[in-house]
């Protein structure tokens, strides 16, 4: 029985697939971790699996039992990653990277060097941050079970504070993680991941510090020598992490809160044609930036998805900028065009914001938000200038965009706030009374032709968001006191002013 799951029906054959993709990938781990412990024993190899295969089958049962129990998180708690290959990807690999880093500055520097915190921070930016607490978890523990059987089974001091290690740097760097808002600002969890490792470094090697403190400098030496690696650990943590995060963006086209700030700002490329091409476009689609942000605040939503989607929404109008109100000055290219031509031309801007921003390869979301924001809407002036144009009966079909409708309240937020923007602006008289009516009409409306049935938006959501643009658009187009009239004259008494 197929059950539904964040919106798509969940079968057998996503069961399947999901299952065999980290089997594939489970593999792929194996052999890695394979290289790593074996790697320095190739010349004997078959002596040394003859007197520890047991071990290693041991080892690679752990590592087996460790990747089903990964399955079964996400199966259970966040199962929409297991709906896509691509994210089934992006989990491994954010494992393997982990481990051939630190497997290669354990090899060549020292095994305190490590980037212990590096899977916790990439996952926490680039999945989230439940994700990420599990992930250091199982990061934490694989990570020992390689140390043990590449030590040559002997487990010793080093590799038990490895666990205890990794574990509370990542735990350390998801805590701290929410609180960067740039790239570079996240260089400052590496110095606070320093201290829970070198505490803890200095902690299990106190009672030979405390042995070797009569040795003279060279005890001392070595005592701030681990303590130095451990710092390098640290700050090489969120330095590997600058170093790695745009690889990973663009790879698996993740939209993160750096890359995000990047897209909305007036200097990303599409924008800046857009301003300079359409700028009324660009200044309606900053206007609705601002509703849509408010909106989504008040169900829940992410506003800074809602501002990007906002600002993206529209720029499909790039093709044709000269046919739409806002760019035109007091020329109408329609007034020459058949209402059939101009609804064609109009509605295409959706299909074509989605073509350009796949073509760009920006987010998947941005470019569902630009196709969904007129849903199926019927586009009512040139459906109406027809009507007057023919006595002949009219498939509204043809004069309506294309849809899908709405998909996710993201772009449901945007429908609103777009058509709910338009609908004040072009009032006379802006009220909060008339502002509500308005919005409440514009609502109505797409309820009416079921724009909403295919999202999962409420109406107690959409009763928050008529509320926010009502609050916001009275904001944003307050009442202004007249200014008089005034003459300036300068005087040798000084400056004096007379009305007009």
């Amino acid at each position: 029985m197929a059950v539904k799951e964040f919106g798509r029906e969940w079968t057998k054959q996503d069961l399947f697939k999901s299952i065999l993709f980290f089997f594939v990938h489970f593999l792929v781990l194996v052999l890695l971790v394979a290289a790593f412990v074996l790697g320095s024993r190739l010349r004997g190899i078959g002596e040394h699996l003859k007197n520890f295969g047991a071990g290693y089958l041991y080892a690679l049962f752990c590592i087996l039992l460790l990747v089903v129990i990964m399955y079964l998180y996400y199966f259970f708690e966040e199962r929409e990653m297991l709906l896509s290959g691509r994210s089934i990807t992006l989990i491994f690999t954010l494992l393997d990277v982990y481990f051939i880093v630190c497997w290669l500055i354990s090899v060549y520097i020292d095994i305190y060097a490590r980037p212990v915190a590096l899977l916790a921070l990439l996952t926490c930016v680039l999945i989230g941050r439940r994700s990420a607490i599990f992930m250091n978890i199982i990061g934490a523990l694989l990570l020992f079970v390689i140390d043990t059987y590449s030590g040559g089974f002997s487990a010793d001091s080093a590799f038990y504070s490895s666990l205890l290690i990794s574990f509370t740097a990542g735990m350390f760097a998801i805590f701290f993680c929410g609180k960067s808002r740039t790239r570079f600002g996240i260089v400052g969890i590496g110095f606070a991941i320093v201290f829970p490792i070198d505490f803890i470094i200095f902690l299990l090697h106190i009672s030979t510090f405390l042995e070797r403190a009569t040795g003279g400098l060279s005890a001392w030496r070595e005592v701030i020598m681990k303590l130095g690696y451990g710092f390098f650990g640290g700050v090489m943590s969120t330095v590997i992490f600058l170093a790695l995060l745009p690889l990973f963006e663009v790879a698996f086209n993740c939209l993160t809160v750096y890359r995000l700030r990047e897209l909305t700002s007036p200097d990303a490329r599409i924008l800046r044609q857009l301003k300079v091409e359409a700028p009324g476009t660009y200044h309606h689609s900053m206007m609705v930036a601002q509703l849509a942000e408010a909106s989504a605040a008040a169900i829940g939503e992410s506003p800074d998805y809602a501002r990007a989607a906002a600002l993206y929404h529209d720029v499909g109008k790039l093709h044709y900028p000269e046919h739409f109100t806002e760019n035109q000055g007091e020329y109408n290219l329609h007034d020459e065009l058949t209402p059939e031509l101009s609804a064609d031309i109009i509605r295409s801007h959706a299909r074509d914001g989605y073509t350009l921003i796949k073509n760009h390869h920006l987010p998947d979301f941005l470019a569902d938000v630009a196709l969904q924001h007129h849903g199926t809407m019927p586009i009512r002036y040139f459906y109406a200038k027809a009507l007057k144009m023919t006595d002949a009966e009219l498939n509204i079909e043809d004069f309506s965009y294309l849809g899908p409708k709405p998909q996710t309240k993201l772009a449901a937020i945007l429908m609103i706030a777009d058509a709910s923007e338009a609908a004040v602006r072009a009032m006379n008289a802006r009220t909060p009374e008339q502002a509500e009516k308005a919005i409440r009409g514009v609502i109505e409306e797409r309820m009416d032709l079921e724009q909403f049935s295919e999202c999962d938006i409420t109406l107690a959501d959409l009763t928050k968001i008529r509320q926010a643009l009502v609050y916001a658009l009275t904001g944003v187009n307050h009442h202004r006191i007249k200014y008089p009239s005034i003459k300036y004259k300068h005087t040798e008494n000084g400056t004096k002013g007379e009305n007009i």
